[in-house]
Order: C-alpha cells, then sequence, then structure tokens
C-alpha cells in the first residue's frame, strides 16, 4: 500500500481563525464549508513505546507527535480544499477527533471558507 504525503497549506494560516471575521478584512463572500479529514492508526512498536513511557509518567511523545502531525495533516487539507473552491481565508475553524475502533483515530478540519478583502 503506498502512501502520499498531505497536500501543502494553500490559504496563509493567518487567515485561519476561530473567530467569525478577520479584523482589518470584510467578508465578501460566503464560499461554504471545508474539511480536511485524516484516519491514523497507531502502529505496534508505537504503542509499546508509549506503554513504557507511561511507566515513567510524563508526556507520552510518540502520540503526541502522531497527533500533532494528523492535526497538520487535516489541516492542510482543509486549506487546500478551500483554496480549490476559490477562497482566501476560513472563519470559524475546529478540530474534532473521533476514534473508529480500538487504535484508529480521525481527525477532521473544519470551517466556513469565505473570500475576504482588505477594509
Amino acid at each position: 500500500m503506498s502512501t502520499y504525503p498531505p497536500p501543502s497549506s494553500s490559504i496563509n494560516p493567518a487567515f485561519v481563525t476561530s473567530a467569525l471575521e478577520l479584523p482589518g478584512f470584510r467578508i465578501v463572500q460566503n464560499v461554504g464549508i471545508v474539511r480536511g479529514i485524516v484516519v491514523r492508526s497507531r502502529n505496534v512498536l508505537a504503542t509499546i513505546g508509549a506503554g513504557l513511557q507511561t511507566i515513567v509518567g510524563g508526556d507520552i511523545t510518540l502520540f503526541t507527535e502522531l497527533c500533532e502531525k494528523t492535526r497538520q495533516d487535516s489541516f492542510a487539507m482543509m486549506t487546500l480544499h478551500a483554496a480549490q473552491l476559490g477562497a482566501n481565508a476560513v472563519i470559524a475553524f475546529r478540530y474534532d477527533a473521533n476514534e473508529l475502533m480500538n487504535g484508529v483515530t480521525e481527525v477532521l478540519a473544519y470551517g466556513t471558507a469565505v473570500v475576504v478583502e482588505k477594509q
């Protein structure tokens, strides 16, 4: 099974916000909902390594890195989706995550794609 690298971000991250507006800009068009979905599983070696890290406590770095990479990839997919629809910003941005089965998690980045102009 081949894997593909995640798409690179197509919208400047400064134009992605959890707020409903971008200060200094006005929304001139609502393009619609955009999303980036990534489904990942833990590998057996990482799970064993993380289990060993729990013995000493603290940050489980193997899982932290997996979660951060998954969020970055879903964010990049969402911004690419927005750019493909002609947007230059995303408002009301959120993450969501669900465990689909033991060891398999879906991470969803979503928001409203908009076109903004400087005021």
